[in-house]
């Protein structure tokens, strides 16, 4: 039964987001078509999603909340996910790290 409500649920997202795109169709921007003629994309919305997480991270109300050095070291991890160097690092820090036959994907 729990499968079934999760499958609605997400049908109903699903059909919400769909409806969205559709009624804003015209004023979202083309990344694709920006990125291929050169065009700048802007990051301040994504820079602002950021930092609200990581401030909301970082408040003493937080019954589990990121230290300073936590903050950067978690930081630094993702850009590796991201750049795909996390594993060349592990390798290198890890010489029998390579020696793992099974590659597995991280995604960002």
């Amino acid at each position: 039964m729990a499968g079934k409500a999760v499958a609605t649920r997400a049908h109903k997202l699903a059909a919400g987001l769909l409806q969205y795109l559709k009624n804003n169709a015209e004023s979202l921007p083309d990344y694709g078509r920006r990125y291929r003629t050169g065009e700048r994309i802007p990051t301040a919305f994504v820079e602002s999603a950021v930092n609200q997480i990581i401030d909301k991270r970082m408040s003493k109300s937080q019954q589990m909340r990121w230290s300073p050095q936590s903050e950067h070291i978690l930081l630094q991890v993702r850009i590796r996910v991201i750049d795909d160097r996390l594993r060349q690092d592990l390798e290198r820090w890890y010489p029998g790290f390579a020696a793992n036959d099974a590659t597995l994907r991280i995604t960002a």
